[in-house]
């Protein structure tokens, strides 16, 4: 059976939202429940069960024709699995199947959450109507997908675009993933506020450490939060330009926590981007905000389940 209704699950270190989304992008009904990262594999699937079981419950479920999920990675597509660097309990973790049982065999579609936000904004958000963009989700850490020729790009594996990967300093610090001077490691939340304390930035009387307490600094001019971002923007311009010109995309979509920072971001980031972005088949590259918001996630599950669907109804 094949139905513009699907489930779409979106799975964080912090949450696991669960929805039945429609063709139109609308979301008709939601269930949510908190992670317990730090529980064995089983407990967080239980959790994951919880979610699917409300959605089973309603009467709409009746019409769902697939699963579509966005976890947080690494995923491996190929193989139905994951591997959240938050969720510990969860190591080459057999998720597709685990939720296909759950469901009654119906297909199901995995994606990183990068890519799953990349789907959503190039369906109804700031990416809508451009055949090759980069979304990026800026928070505690730093992700992304790509559209290239019109389409969703997830790779073999559902990792694509994983921008916060990408070395922009040979020398820079070490990086958890393993590499050194990656995009993450320079522009990540929890980056930018480390780098600003370390460079003698004084917090509130409140205490409050956080990069958004660094952006509020830098807005209100002080230096040392000022040049945290600004360093952050660089290695994000140096990220995307690469990306740029290893596929040339035309649109860059900055959304996640760090980029609700707006302009304190964005505006030294769209000027290190000029001095990246120099060849002329780049140059005009816009970078713009992200504008699906917290249900992207979901929505970009949704839409990647969808895709897959009609892909294989055309077969």
């Amino acid at each position: 059976m094949h139905t513009d209704l699907v489930a779409a699950l979106d799975i964080g270190g912090t949450k696991i939202a669960g929805a039945l989304v429609d063709g139109r992008g609308r979301i008709l009904a939601r269930s949510q429940r908190p992670t317990p990262a730090r529980e064995n594999g089983d407990t967080v699937m239980g959790a994951v069960e919880a979610v699917l079981a409300e959605l089973t419950a309603s009467p709409l479920w009746a019409g769902v024709s697939a699963v579509g999920i966005g976890s947080a990675g690494p995923v491996d597509a190929s193989a139905g699995t994951v591997s959240p660097v938050n969720v510990p309990g969860w190591r080459d973790f057999p998720l597709v199947r685990r939720v296909r049982e759950a469901t009654g065999g119906l297909p199901v579609e995995l994606i990183g959450d990068g890519v799953a936000i990349t789907a959503a904004e190039h369906w109804q958000g700031a990416a809508r109507g451009h055949d090759n963009a980069l979304c990026m989700v800026v928070s505690t850490g730093v992700g992304g997908g790509l559209v290239l020729g019109g389409r969703l790009h997830p790779g073999p594996t559902g990792n694509a675009g994983h921008i916060g990967h990408i070395s922009v300093d040979l020398d820079g610090d070490p990086c958890p993933c393993g590499a050194r001077g990656c995009v993450e490691r320079i522009a990540s939340g929890p980056n930018i506020a480390r780098r600003a304390l370390e460079n003698g930035w004084t917090p509130g009387p409140d205490g409050d450490t956080s990069a958004a307490a660094v952006a509020a600094a830098a807005r209100a001019g002080d230096p040392v939060a000022v040049a945290s971002f600004e360093r952050a923007a660089q290695a994000l311009a140096a990220g995307i330009a690469a990306t740029a010109t290893l596929v040339e995309i035309d649109i860059a979509v900055i959304g996640g926590g760090v980029a609700k920072s707006g302009e304190v971001l964005l505006a030294p980031l769209r000027k290190a981007l000029t001095d990246y972005a120099t060849l002329s088949f780049v140059q005009r590259l816009v970078v713009t905000p992200a504008r699906m918001g917290t249900d992207a996630g979901l929505v970009g599950a949704a839409a990647a389940a969808l895709a897959r669907q009609a892909d294989a109804a055309t077969v």
